[in-house]
Order: C-alpha cells, then structure tokens, then sequence
C-alpha cells in the first residue's frame, strides 16, 4: 500500500481569544454590574416613612410615698397595752382605744375566758379577709420584708377581735376584784387609728429625698396587743385628717411640669385597683431631684397602713401624627416683615435690591418659598438669601435689611421628589417616636412621605428610590 501524503501533517490553528456575540453582551453586563455596585456603595440611601396617626404610651407606673397628718400617742404609764379599736377604723372622742394592765391579770383573764370557744362574726371575718387580699394584691417578692409586718399586723388584728368579743362589757369587767390594775384609755380626738410606726409620721413634702425610697434603709414597727409597754412608749397612732398626698419621683423637672398642667390627675391603686381624682403640683430638692405631689381628699382610710404605694397614673394618650425622632430636623431661617413677601408667576418671594454696571441701582425677584407666616412675620429659607441682603416692600420705596433669624423642628418631606423642608409642633415625645400636630400650616398630613434619616439628605435635594 502506498503511502498516504498526507498522514502525518500537522495543522497549526492560531492562538488567542475568538470573540463572539456571547462574550460580548457578557462582557457589557459584567461591567455594567460593576459600575451599578460602585455607584450603589456611593450613594446616599434615602428611606423615606409614611406618616400615620398614631399615639404614645408613655410608662406611668411610679412607686411613691404617702403622707398624711399623723401623730404619734405615748403610754402615760407602764403595763401590759391591749387593744380594742379596729386599725383602719375611725374613733370619736372618748371611744376606749386600748387598756393599760400593770398586773398582767387582764392578759390571765383574757387567756381562761376566751380558750378554744371563740366565734368570729361575719364582719370579723370580712376584716381578716380584706387584709389577706390587700396583703396578697400588693405583695411583691423583692421586698419580702412585709410578710414579716403582715403576719405581725394579723396576729395583732386576731388578738384584737378576740379582745373585743370576750370583753363586750367592758364596765362589768372593771367591777371585778382581779382586774382593778386595769386602766381605760379613750382617744382624745376623732380620728383613723393605725397600730405601727416608721419614723415617717413628721415627713413633709419638702423634705422627701430620692434616698426615702430605698426599701433597705426603712424599718416598720408594729405594736402588737399583749405587749409590755414603758411611760413614753407609742401605743398607736392616730391620723386626723381625710387630705393625704402620694409623693412620686419622675424623671426630670420637664416631666413634673408635664404632669402639674394637667392640673388633676385620674389616678389607680394598683394594690387594690382603685381609682381616685389628685390635685398636682410639684417640688424640686436641694440635690435637683424632682418629685410630683398627688394630693386627694378620700380614700386614706384604705391605705393608711401604706407607706409605700404603687400607682399608676391614667393619662389621656396625645394623640395625634407619629414620626420617627431619627426624621426630625433643626433649621435656621430668616424673618422677614410679612408686608415685604410679593409673587410672580404664581411663586412667592422678595424684591431683592441689586446694583447694575453703571452703579444704578434696581431690584431683582428672588424666589423664596414660606415655611412659617405669623402675623407680622414671614420664615424664608437661608438658601436663597443672605445675611446682609436689602429687600425692597413692593410698591414702595421702603427697604428691609436681612439679618434676623429663628431655628425650626421639621422634617423633609418627599412626596413630590425632593427634600422639602416642612415644619411641625410636637405635642409628645419619647426615645423614639414623637406625636406631632397635623393638618397645620406648612405642615405634614397623614400618609405623607418623609426621610426617616435627615443625615442621609439635604434639603431641595433630589431623591431617587
């Protein structure tokens, strides 16, 4: 077989890139993704937020102190004090209030009449019941401290109530030969009689400091029946007026006076869930600290075993648009007398004076968009303007010079493509969200567009989403 010419041959192809339409619309969106990352890493990013209506809860939960007329009465002698006024209950004048026994013999007699054969009544048994659940509605872990006072406070009411039962002749008692040591005292004028003391019954409202509030520096002392007492020693304590105040700490002098104008305040007992009117006003102490004095005129007899209550106050929600704080800005502008604003074609603004080439002077339309009118005063934006500028009141020869300015609150609305300045008036505020006036001049409107971020944006800027 011949051989073939052609066996062996090698053909040699040429190197290097064969382009073709693929390549080339790959290429085009490679770069053209590349370009649109750089620009998108460069650009401001504009969030805008739609204004609704809306309100804001603030938390007006405060524990605070209660104060009351309270006044102290001292045993005028030694022996064993039995009760037999119900705590909480009101006494007139002359009402037996305890008995002083310097024998002991009462507690003997009390001890051999009552034994195992003592009955409550319906009513002693409401009295204990009330105090279980008040005790129970206010009782929290963190001051475990008041079982102690609870259980000292409901032993004290049983030996009470089995006080008075055994002895509901009181006179026949006296009669007997074995209680003659025992002393009768009534109560010198009417009022609410409270078995303890704390040290606080001669506190004042001016004298509260942030320091009283801390459960570990208050101590409690309750008098119970039974008790061997000296001359001088409290035997209880009497409350003689109905008009008592609840002192509660707030945040600053700013939010005290939030409080005092509303003048009155609709106020719930979280213990019990009660509700009362207070009249409001206000104190500051020596150290800057600002306390809010609740003051009512009913209801102390609930509470008059209460140094410490937890309340809440029910506040009517302001209501109104709510935006973002990150949203709000601060702009100077310039005031100008309202009589100087003119328009054309339909735009408002100023005559400016200016000078020709020849030295003659003439004026010229400047367009300067109102943010805020008064009565007597127009705000212009600075970025039209200058400090400096002469502005001639149409029809006239007179002339205003530019100087004076004022700051605004107001965010930038978006609705019509750029950042356009718009004044509000805030009604309330917290850390995050303000509640704003709507529907005022120069002002926002529900479903209005705005920056959430003024940082990211300028004002007349144009904004592309």
């Amino acid at each position: 077989m011949a051989d073939n010419p052609r066996r062996g041959r090698i053909t040699s192809y040429p190197r290097g890139i064969h382009l073709n339409i693929g390549m080339i619309i790959f290429a085009v969106i490679l770069i053209y993704l590349m370009i649109s990352i750089f620009s998108y890493m460069n650009r401001k990013h504009v969030v805008g937020y739609e204004v609704k209506e809306g309100s804001l809860s603030s938390d007006n939960i405060y524990e605070g102190i209660a104060l009351r007329k309270e006044k102290i009465v001292n045993s005028d002698g030694a022996g064993y004090v039995n009760y037999f006024a119900t705590e909480g209950r009101r006494v007139a004048v002359g009402n037996l209030v305890y008995t002083l026994d310097s024998s002991g013999r009462l507690l003997e007699f009390l001890n051999a009449e009552g034994g195992d054969s003592l009955h409550l009544s319906a009513e002693n048994l409401r009295e204990l019941r009330t105090q279980i659940v008040g005790f129970s509605e206010g009782f929290e872990p963190k001051h475990f401290q008041s079982v102690y006072d609870f259980s000292i406070g409901l032993d004290g009411t049983v030996q009470k109530l089995s006080n008075t039962n055994i002895l509901q002749d009181i006179n026949s008692l006296n009669a007997g030969e074995t209680l003659q040591s025992i002393s009768y005292r009534n109560a010198a004028e009417t009022g609410i009689v409270v078995y303890s003391t704390d040290g606080f019954e001669e506190l004042t409202a001016d004298s509260v400091k942030a320091s009283l509030f801390d459960h570990d520096n208050y101590s409690k002392k309750q008098l119970v029946g039974n008790a061997l007492v000296a001359s001088g020693d409290p035997v209880y304590k009497l409350i003689t007026s109905e008009d008592w105040t609840v002192v509660i700490p707030v945040e600053s002098p700013e939010r005290a006076q939030e409080l005092v104008d509303e003048s009155y305040i609709r106020v719930r007992f979280l213990k019990n869930q009660d509700e009362s009117w207070a009249s409001v006003s206000s104190t500051i102490d020596e150290d800057g600290e600002a306390f809010v004095l609740l003051t009512f005129n009913n209801s102390m007899s609930t509470f008059c075993t209460d140094r410490f209550l937890t309340i809440e106050l029910i506040l009517n929600d302001k209501k109104g648009l709510k935006i973002p704080n990150s949203a709000i800005v601060e702009k100077n502008f310039f005031l100008i007398p309202i009589d100087y604003l003119t328009s054309s074609g339909g735009k408002e603004g100023v005559l400016r004076k200016v000078y020709m080439e020849d030295g003659s002077e003439s004026t010229e339309f400047v367009e300067t968009p109102v943010k805020n009118r008064t009565e007597t005063d127009a705000y212009l934006d600075e970025s039209a303007l200058r400090s400096g500028d002469r502005i001639v009141k149409p029809e006239s020869d007179q002339t205003f010079t530019i100087s004076r300015q004022e700051s605004m609150i107001g965010v930038y609305n978006i609705n019509k493509g750029y950042a356009d300045f718009r004044r509000i008036r805030i009604l309330y505020q917290n850390d995050e969200y303000s509640i704003v006036e709507s529907n005022t001049a120069y002002g926002l409107n529900v479903y209005d567009f705005i920056v959430l971020d003024t940082s990211t944006v300028d004002e007349n800027e144009l904004i592309y989403e």
